[in-house]
């Protein structure tokens, strides 16, 4: 039976979209479940043939949506955060990456038959890790602070930086495969740098000038990137990739240039290219694979995983502060993500057109690792974590979503109870006074893409979302509710409950209970606040019971929060009403002191 064309392109986009979603509810990196839906598709029902599909478009496809992932990932490089990121991060990116580099082309050469050349482009595409597979695996591993923070930022520089050096790898090796001289190569690495310094410097020209009007920046910016990409690879052969990488990480650090949009459209724009970008690629593997294949690629994955990633890991913390638990958990979790998938088929359809020996087997070998280092480190990461001693606690710390005086002062008062506490808006104006007061804070909106990649959600176990904004609250709830649990999701009223209408019971629908009492908007909390009531923290006895508190301080006192003897937090909510105990810490907003 023949399928139509559009109907194929539909479906390709709806599986994408169902692994998508698949690895966002169980927690997983989901270009595990994009490639294995583009092997069923594939080589295993032979429904979807992807050169039969694309025709010659195939390969121009493949080309300018990698050149879009490597922009939109070299735009998270920040060369300012660098100096903080410590010993062991700047050791895994620098001659760790290096060192794993040429072990893992060792043991492609030996173990895979590949020729030196295509081996140590093996290693350079697989020393790459990168936020996409890292953040999940984080959230459902929960390590310690040191050991998140370390894998964390490993993830986010080595991914633009290793698909820096893959493509000088790759040049190298275009460049003695066509008999070019080292001059030739280096003509194709100034080509790339120069223009893409250019072209970065170009568009920041025009966004700085407000020359290109708002609605129309992220579409412009679409356009220079794949022109550059484009003109770059006309004026000299293959220096189009390059010349992408070092667009995006000159534009990423350039000052006065706001890139906050144009980051969160091409990281939705870059979902769905990976999305089925990756079903296109793994759709193309032969199954079953050549003899010996299969065993190369897990012997392969059993070297990187049992050695290179140890002595990586090993040499790059020497000198640092990290413990021998904390180093023995880091040299465990290094999963391979979207530059190693995305990079190597490019790679590789190239190699093939030049004639390359062994180009063909780049692919099913990074895949094999790709799918190997997700499934073994997501099943043992947790209880290793555990039996090392390195795993956090059932976590407790507070995220809120807001940073006006009611959340700040609810965020003071919850770090005063020896509480983790971040505070997250777009607000600048707010998460500058919450700095100054000395709290932690996120800038940008909670529940976005950036904050997947960058928000420290270690210890984090529940949102109060208290901004001004109804439907952002509604929707951080929604967010949050899949990450932290049903019942560890609040929200601040925005209007009073008398007041019908389907907008203003949106967050009692997404199960997120108002917070403190039914009566409690965020205006009056305000207002409360400046007519002088005060947040007041008290530890609870058998002698000043909360009815005591409550004959003290006034029956209009409000109950916000309870801490247990054990340390455990109690919101009080519409849902929950709370009974503080003798030995409780009890956190409630009470009226100003009335003068006789």
């Amino acid at each position: 039976m023949t399928i139509d064309l559009g109907l194929l392109l539909v479906c390709i986009l709806g599986v994408g979209f169902l692994a998508q979603w698949l690895a966002w509810r169980v927690k997983l990196p989901a270009i595990l479940f994009l490639l294995l839906a583009g092997i069923l598709m594939g080589p295993v029902a032979g429904v979807l043939k992807p050169d039969a599909l694309l025709g010659p478009l195939l390969f121009p496809v493949v080309s300018l949506a990698v050149a879009v992932i490597l922009f939109e990932g070299s735009l998270t490089l920040r060369f300012s955060e660098l100096p903080d990121i410590g010993r062991a991060v700047r050791g895994l990116v620098t001659y760790g990456a290096i060192v794993a580099v040429f072990m893992l082309g060792v043991a492609a050469h030996y173990l895979a038959g590949l020729s030196w050349e295509v081996a140590l482009l093996f290693g350079a595409l697989t020393c790459v890790t990168g936020p996409t597979v890292i953040a999940p695996m984080l959230r459902t591993v929960r390590p310690n602070a040191r050991i998140a923070n370390t894998l964390r930022w490993e993830g986010i520089v080595i991914d633009p930086l290793g698909a820096l050096f893959a493509v000088l790898v790759y040049e190298a090796i275009v460049s003695r495969q066509q008999g070019h001289t080292v001059g030739v190569f280096l003509a194709v690495i100034a080509s790339g740098v120069v223009i893409g310094l250019l072209a970065a410097w170009l568009l920041a020209f025009l966004l700085r000038r407000q020359l290109i009007p708002e609605y129309l920046q992220n579409f412009g910016t679409l356009v220079a990137v794949l022109l550059a990409f484009s003109l770059s690879n006309a004026i000299t052969h293959e220096s189009g990739l390059l010349t992408v990488t070092v667009m995006g990480i000159a534009l990423g650090n350039m000052r006065g240039v706001h890139i906050d949009d144009i980051l969160d459209f091409k990281e939705n724009l870059t979902t769905l290219l990976v999305s089925t970008l990756f079903i296109l690629l793994a759709a193309r593997l032969s199954w079953p694979l050549p003899d010996g294949m299969l065993w190369s690629g897990i012997a392969i994955f059993i070297v990187a995983q049992l050695v290179v990633r140890p002595v990586t890991a090993v040499l790059a913390s020497i000198g640092s502060t990290l413990s021998w638990r904390e180093r023995a958990l880091i040299a465990w979790v290094a999963p391979r993500g979207i530059v190693a998938a995305a990079v190597s088929a490019l790679f590789a359809l190239k190699l093939e057109a030049l004639g390359m020996e062994g180009a063909n087997e780049i692919v099913p070998l990074v895949f094999i690792l790709i799918i190997g280092t997700v499934v073994l480190q997501s099943a043992t990461a947790r209880p290793l974590a555990r039996w090392l001693k390195v795993a956090e606690p059932d976590p407790t710390g507070v995220l809120i979503y807001g940073s006006d005086t009611a959340a700040r002062v609810v965020a003071r008062a919850l770090t005063d109870a020896g509480f983790r506490v971040v505070v997250a808006a777009e607000h600048w104006d707010g998460i500058k006074h919450a700095r100054m007061e000395g709290l932690q804070t996120f800038f940008g909106y909670p529940a976005s893409s950036y904050a997947e990649r960058h928000l420290d959600l270690t210890g984090m176990g529940r949102l109060l979302a208290m901004s001004t904004n109804r439907e952002r609250n509604a929707l951080a709830c929604v967010y949050y509710r899949q990450e932290f649990g049903r019942g560890k999701v609040y929200r601040l009223n925005n209007e009073d409950t008398h007041i019908t209408g389907s907008r203003v019971q949106l967050g009692g629908d997404l199960g997120a209970p108002a917070l403190f009492e039914a009566e409690m908007t965020h205006e009056r909390f305000m207002e409360r606040l400046a007519e002088g009531w005060r947040i007041k923290s008290t530890r609870l006895t058998a002698t000043f019971d909360w009815p005591n508190f409550i004959e003290q301080y006034g029956s209009p006192t409000v109950l916000l929060f309870g801490v247990e003897e054990k340390g455990a937090l109690r919101v009080a909510s519409v849902k929950r009403e709370l009974e503080p105990r003798p030995g409780w810490l009890v956190i409630a907003l009470v009226p100003p002191e009335q003068t006789p």
